[in-house]
């Protein structure tokens, strides 16, 4: 298997992208931006670490918890998780993140390019707390590229069509893969049991 190795041997396999997707990038938040933002409570962070290491993970929490701070800055709490860190290890490692937010329904994303930074600022914290509950660090990202991304995939993938979805008891629950990934000696119902208290008491 041969593959693609320049950008230019890339591109003869492509068209010419349209002039509307390449004027369409803002190198800050508009109306619309700020719109989806407000709506959004879900996003996707891409980052790499200094060799080049990739990881994406998913944050989510109520509709418009990103916090807008200014025109080219935005702040996304860090909620209680598996304390891994590996995408803010990566990011204090190489600050270049991408974002990609969704809000459900909508086969149209945001995708916000930009520099990231982490905070322990105790009034950044107390702004995205939580019924009092603050989180242990803030990702404040400097944006760089705006854009909204086209439905393709999205319609594509039918992600927001119910018909489409697979029946959830054909795949094993998290206990189930747990257990025979790690050999924990626990059953499934017990390790779905210990996740499911697990999460009813760190949510925030």
């Amino acid at each position: 298997m041969d593959f693609i190795g320049s950008k230019a041997e890339l591109r003869s396999h492509y068209k010419a992208a349209h002039d509307r997707a390449v004027k369409k990038e803002l190198p800050f938040l508009d109306a619309h931006a700020r719109n989806f933002l407000a709506r959004s409570p879900f996003v996707l962070i891409g980052s790499q670490d200094r060799d080049g290491n990739a990881d994406v993970t998913p944050k989510g929490d109520k509709p418009g918890f990103v916090a807008v701070l200014d025109d080219v800055t935005i702040a996304i709490p860090d909620r209680p998780g598996n304390n891994r860190l590996d995408t803010l290890e990566n990011i204090v490692a190489n600050p270049a993140v991408g974002l990609l937010f969704l809000i459900p329904g909508m086969n149209e994303t945001l995708r916000i390019n930009g520099e990231g930074r982490i905070t322990a600022d105790a009034g950044l914290r107390a702004q995205l707390a939580v019924d009092s509950r603050q989180p242990a660090t803030v990702l404040v990202v400097k944006v760089r590229a705006v854009y909204m991304h086209c439905a393709k995939a999205f319609m594509r993938s039918e992600l927001w069509s119910p018909e489409s979805w697979p029946d959830r008891t054909d795949m094993p629950t998290l206990g189930a893969i747990l257990r025979d990934q790690i050999g924990l000696a626990e059953s499934a119902g017990e390790l779905d049991d210990s996740l499911d208290k697990s999460y009813a008491k760190s949510m925030w």
